[in-house]
C-alpha cells in the first residue's frame, strides 16, 4: 500500500503541493477537491499512475481542432464535418465542444457546427479576435451556407456575442436565427435536457 499522507500538510511536500495546484487550475475545482484528487493519484500503483499520465499525454498530443468547424478531433476533420449526409447549408454556432455533444444528443439536428471556443467578454479581457469569428466568416464567404443558428448560452456574454456575430453575418445575405428560450436565462446548453433542447431548436427565431 502507498503511505497515507492524509495527516501531513501538503505544503511540507513540494511535489504534492504542485500536484494540488495543478488540479486547482481545473474549472470548478476548489482546494479541498484538488487535495482529494491529488491524494487519490498518490494511492495509485505505478502502473495505474503511468496509464493516467499516458492518457493525458496522448490526448494532448493527438487531439486538435477540426480544420473546418473547430470541434475537437484526432483527424483532419471531425466525424460531423466528414459526414456526407449532413445538411451543409446550415451551421450552428456554439461556444464550446461540449455544446456540440449536448445538441447531438437531441437527435434533432443534422447540420454542421462552428465552435467559437469562448464568448466575447470585455470584463475578462476576451475580445472578438480571441475567439473563432473570422473562421466563421471565411466559411460564409464560400457561399454554401444559407442559415446560421446562434446557439451561444443564454447569458449576458452569450447574448452579446450572438448579436455581434449576427451583425457581421448580415452583409452575406445569410439567414441568422437564435435558439428559442426553452433554455433558461443564464443556463448552459451542456446542462439542458434533450427535450428542452429539441424544442429550442424547433422554435428558433430569426435575428
Amino acid at each position: 500500500m502507498f503511505p497515507d499522507f492524509s495527516d501531513m500538510s501538503e505544503y511540507n511536500i513540494a511535489s504534492l503541493s504542485r500536484l494540488i495546484e495543478q488540479f486547482e487550475r481545473l474549472p470548478g475545482i476548489g482546494h479541498k477537491t484538488a487535495s482529494r484528487l491529488a491524494y487519490y493519484i498518490l494511492s495509485l500503483s505505478d502502473e495505474e499512475a503511468a496509464r493516467f499520465s499516458d492518457a493525458i499525454d496522448d490526448a494532448h498530443k493527438k487531439i486538435h481542432y477540426c480544420k473546418q468547424c473547430g470541434n475537437y478531433t484526432d483527424k483532419e476533420l471531425c466525424p460531423i464535418c466528414s459526414d456526407p449526409n449532413r445538411d451543409r447549408s446550415i451551421v450552428c454556432v456554439v461556444e464550446g465542444p461540449r455544446d456540440v455533444i449536448a445538441l447531438e444528443k437531441t437527435e434533432s439536428f443534422n447540420v454542421l457546427y462552428h465552435v467559437l471556443h469562448g464568448v466575447i467578454s470585455p470584463m475578462n479581457g476576451i475580445t472578438p479576435d480571441m475567439i473563432r469569428i473570422k473562421e466563421l466568416l471565411a466559411r460564409l464567404s464560400e457561399g454554401n451556407i444559407k442559415e446560421v443558428i446562434m446557439a451561444t448560452n443564454a447569458t449576458v456574454e452569450g447574448e452579446a456575442t450572438s448579436m455581434y456575430i449576427s451583425k457581421l453575418i448580415k452583409p452575406f445575405g445569410v439567414k441568422v436565427t437564435r435558439l428559442a428560450y426553452g433554455i433558461p436565462v443564464g443556463g448552459d446548453l451542456e446542462y439542458a435536457d434533450e427535450v428542452t433542447l429539441s424544442l429550442s431548436i424547433e422554435g428558433r427565431r430569426e435575428i
